[in-house]
């Protein structure tokens, strides 16, 4: 029988032996999905959003060479600590979208991460970014959008776009869709402890995600973000984020304010 109709014979047993520990190498929901066709997925959702300027005016890293130095600096100081166990295998491409009246960030599968500039001049130092930027890498990392996208469209609707078989539109509307999907509570959290490990052995305040949540609810005017305002509230968000950050004694403290106004002002 061929891979597919074993993993789909095989997935109703499987998905009852979810691991309920977040912290855990492992991912702990299972994937119907291998890294490969994460890779695959990520690229050519890549692909589309990059070869729509309209939709997505993604700023030029020649052009704009000092504004992804900050944002790549971040990038790696996370990979350096040796907590993502894709660190070697997903490309971990960023990309900064122009739209300053969008506060918003996502990932596709296999670590294609965008950046809207109206988040980055939003937020108030590094430490904030830097949390947000986790919180993302996290959700490619322990492989939630693979798993957001199977539940939003079906296991023989993905597998069409791996094998070449998918409608022409359907590339473009997950795209699209990467902004609207809402994690689960569970992801989300998960998302939201990997940020505050991946941080913890850095000098950067480790629940730094933890202010930006208290800095939006404080902030009347402002609706916050899709990728941050789903459940749990932002409340919650806060306690846990910081408790997490507690329960293994991170002791970094810095948030590098001066080194943040650079990076908003390399920004059109």
């Amino acid at each position: 029988m061929k891979r597919w109709g074993l993993i789909l014979l095989s997935a109703v047993f499987l998905s009852t032996c979810k691991k309920k520990d977040s912290d855990t190498s492992e991912e702990p929901w299972f994937n119907l999905f291998t890294v490969e066709d994460d890779l695959k997925l990520g690229q050519q959702v890549a692909q589309e959003i990059e070869s729509d300027p309209q939709k997505y005016p993604i700023l030029d890293s020649a052009q704009y060479p000092a504004a992804y130095a900050h944002i790549y600096r971040m990038r790696n100081t996370i990979l350096a600590t040796g907590k993502l166990k894709y660190a070697d295998r997903f490309p971990w491409r960023i990309r900064i979208i122009r739209d300053d009246s969008t506060l918003n960030a996502f990932c596709a599968p296999g670590g294609y991460i965008y950046i809207y500039t109206g988040i980055i001049k939003y937020l108030r130092n590094e430490a904030e970014l830097i949390g947000v930027l986790g919180h993302e890498m996290a959700h490619a990392d322990r492989r939630h959008v693979s798993q957001l996208l199977t539940q939003a469209y079906g296991i023989q609707t993905l597998l069409s776009l791996i094998t070449g078989n998918q409608e022409p539109s359907l590339i473009e509307q997950i795209a699209t869709n990467l902004l609207l999907l809402s994690f689960s509570r569970d992801h989300e959290r998960d998302a939201d402890n990997h940020s505050v490990i991946y941080l913890c052995p850095t000098d950067y305040k480790a629940d730094g995600a933890a202010y930006f949540f208290e800095y939006l609810t404080q902030d009347g005017g402002i609706r916050p973000p899709e990728f941050l305002s789903t459940h749990p509230d932002p409340g919650e968000r806060v306690q846990n984020i910081r408790q997490k950050a507690q329960e293994m004694s991170c002791t970094g403290s810095q948030t590098y304010d001066a080194r943040y106004e650079q990076l908003k002002a390399s920004l059109p």
